[in-house]
């Protein structure tokens, strides 16, 4: 049976203003790409309000009793905010003082650190929003600590191939955007908090999985991979 959320908490005034601005933000980036010298930041900017549209839509699609404002998942954090603020901030201190760096469309290294980034963005993407379609009612943006009526082990679909493709999906993703921009010192950044965080928060969740499914869910996390580096 499908769960429909409460709309006394989860507001439809609130979510129509917030999917309108992201929409709003995307066309606009979308409109000015012919027109702007860095190009790579339209697309970033384009990518990343698709992406929080995403959360909310693929949220309310199919697991809808957990749809809230906070599926845009734009309160992601501060080190979220932090990170995509410093990338921007680098993105622009480079073009102004390194323009050639991030301009140079005849660089065959920049093309296809350019090329990998798209590559990385429409796969990650692809692969979170699949997992989040299969997982269905057992998908969650946050860790379950107990097991609820609807929660099973999904192993269907991505989930195959992938162990956690909601992360893997989200890493590469992240990944490519600062590839896209050129962004050296970002790149870093966001491998490294990324890397940590998912690596944290799998060990985490795992844990509480093992739980929930005992050997069922042993004999899957030992055949199934991450594909994450260095995240087993």
């Amino acid at each position: 049976m499908t769960i429909y959320p409460d709309v006394r908490v989860n507001q439809p005034h609130r979510i129509a203003l917030i999917a309108f601005l992201l929409g709003s933000v995307m066309g606009l980036f979308i409109g000015l790409i012919k027109f702007v010298h860095l190009k790579a930041f339209d697309s970033y900017m384009v990518a990343l309000t698709l992406f929080h549209f995403l959360e909310y839509y693929t949220t309310a699609k199919y697991n809808p009793g957990q749809s809230t404002e906070d599926s845009f998942l734009l309160s992601n954090g501060v080190e979220y905010l932090l990170c995509h603020s410093l990338a921007i901030l680098e993105c622009f201190l480079e073009y102004i003082f390194l323009p050639h760096w991030k301009t140079d469309v005849s660089s065959h290294s920049h093309a296809i650190i350019v090329s990998l980034g798209y590559a990385f963005i429409v796969t990650g993407q692809i692969a979170r929003t699949m997992a989040m379609r299969t997982a269905g009612q057992s998908f969650s943006h946050t860790v379950k600590t107990s097991r609820g009526e609807g929660h099973v082990l999904v192993k269907n679909g991505i989930y195959k191939w992938l162990r956690h493709p909601s992360y893997f999906g989200f890493f590469w993703w992240a990944i490519g955007t600062q590839m896209i921009m050129l962004n050296p010192l970002s790149l870093l950044l966001f491998a490294a908090i990324l890397w940590k965080f998912f690596h944290q928060r799998i060990k985490f969740e795992e844990s509480y999985l093992l739980k929930f499914f005992g050997r069922d869910y042993y004999e899957y996390k030992e055949s199934v991979p991450v594909l994450i580096p260095f995240i087993n």
